[in-house]
């Protein structure tokens, strides 16, 4: 067997690597003339990095990334609202890892490389469509340097190729553009001194009007008693409109988002100077897609953010395209033949990850953050006079819906590896 990859993004070589582990061949193609680590930081979800790890890069990942310790809410004056401990402090067999996306992606990358040889990705291709029968798919692919167009052939194919996904695109025709929430977010990646443990994901106010997000993301910042903090300042804006493509790597403005977070000075952190201290700040829409009643024709299926894209709650993005790639090599590898095993692929990930798609939309535990902004605008002394216990116990149910509902069900089920 064959496999086709559009997309060379966490999704996309996570999915070579698994095909690969299982003795099926992948070829994966982008349209990216050169592969870089751009970007910020993400969450690596326990059950993300127990996939990675048993696709040898635990070494990898504990290099990289900084084993997340606890999640703590606070108010927009920094006053401690909840805080519930992470990874295996909660008791997963494996950690939760807060790491930089670009490092990640050529991690696997090289990987890749590495494992299924140096013509196994091919940079610059655009994928312009596909036809397919009983035998197989021929995909018509544009080289951007020469201008040239050819076909591949192969057995399956896979769209890993992100929110604006041609695959999907030609698999849903006329689907809408991707949907905003009103909610802006800007990025950035500032060096400091460690915050509260060193190893804390912490969020300050909520996004129904201004709120923080910041964790560490570099081991190698922590061995020399700094942090590397990526930051996300989300806000919602009255009126406000978005009328240009939702773009990861746009550049945003400093004057645009710090005037939002002026007086926010915390006993812990200088949110000012957090926001003024990065090299780069990028801008983007808290958009998704509306779930997909299907994501497989025949030989050809989505997968990661082409299947699903989904707001950043609960850091379930990239985890969940890892877990689709680990579930797609599986069914490949044991099924009578392709088209059943896309079919078993979507029959176990698709109403899982659609769920989450929608719970993400949900935002509980944003409802009960905003709560605390207007009983207590000026802050509190006790979140015990704020809240009641079923409140309070309320934030852990939210993200309980949307990442954390497992902990046994992960650490005892079998392993996807499909290799003897």
């Amino acid at each position: 067997m064959r496999v086709l990859v559009v997309g060379a993004g966490i999704g996309g070589l996570t999915t070579a690597l698994s095909l690969h582990e299982a003795g099926i061949e992948a070829l994966v193609v982008d349209s990216a003339v050169r592969l870089r680590p751009l970007g910020v930081g993400i969450n690596l979800l326990p059950h993300a990095v127990r996939e990675l790890t048993e696709l040898g890069l635990g070494g990898a990942l504990a290099e990289l990334g900084v084993p997340t310790a606890e999640m703590v809410h606070f108010d927009r004056f920094g006053g401690r609202i909840w805080g519930e401990p992470r990874g295996r402090a909660l008791g997963y067999h494996w950690p939760q890892y807060s790491i930089h996306r670009g490092e990640l992606q050529m991690a696997l990358l090289d990987a890749v490389l590495a494992r299924l040889g140096e013509e196994s990705v091919r940079t610059g291709t655009v994928f312009e469509g596909v036809e397919q029968d009983g035998d197989g798919v021929r995909a018509r692919l544009l080289d951007r340097a020469s201008g040239t167009a050819g076909t591949v052939a192969a057995d399956v194919l896979v769209g890993a190729d992100g929110l604006y996904s041609a695959v999907r695109r030609g698999l849903h025709p006329g689907e809408p553009p991707p949907l905003w929430n009103g909610v802006r977010m800007w990025r950035g990646l500032t060096e400091g001194e460690p915050v509260l443990t060193g190893r804390t994901l912490a969020v300050a106010g909520s996004n129904t009007a201004a709120k923080l997000v910041v964790y560490p993301i570099s081991m190698r910042a922590e061995r020399r008693g700094r942090a590397l903090l990526n930051w996300v300042a989300e806000v919602r804006i009255p009126g406000d409109r978005w009328d240009r493509t939702a773009d990861w790597n746009r550049t945003g403005r400093l004057g645009d988002v710090l005037p939002h977070f002026a007086d926010w000075t915390f006993d812990w952190l200088d949110v000012p100077a957090l926001l003024s201290g990065a090299a780069e700040i990028l801008e983007y829409p808290m958009v998704d897609r509306d779930p997909l009643a299907r994501w497989t024709s025949g030989r050809v299926t989505l997968l990661g953010d082409a299947a699903h894209p989904m707001y950043p709650i609960g850091s379930n993005g990239g985890s969940q395209a890892v877990i689709d790639a680990r579930v797609l090599a599986r069914e490949l590898a044991r099924a009578a033949d392709p088209a059943r095993g896309l079919l078993a692929y979507e029959e176990e990930r698709r109403e899982a990850v659609n769920a989450i798609v929608l719970a993400c939309r949900d935002m509980p535990a944003d409802r009960i953050l905003h709560t605390v902004s207007e009983r207590a605008p000026r802050g509190f002394e006790r979140i015990e006079d704020v809240l009641s216990p079923e409140e309070l116990a309320a934030i852990s149910g939210a993200y309980r819906r949307t990442s954390f509902s497992d902990v046994e069900t992960l650490n005892t089920r079998p392993s996807y590896t499909t290799a003897s």
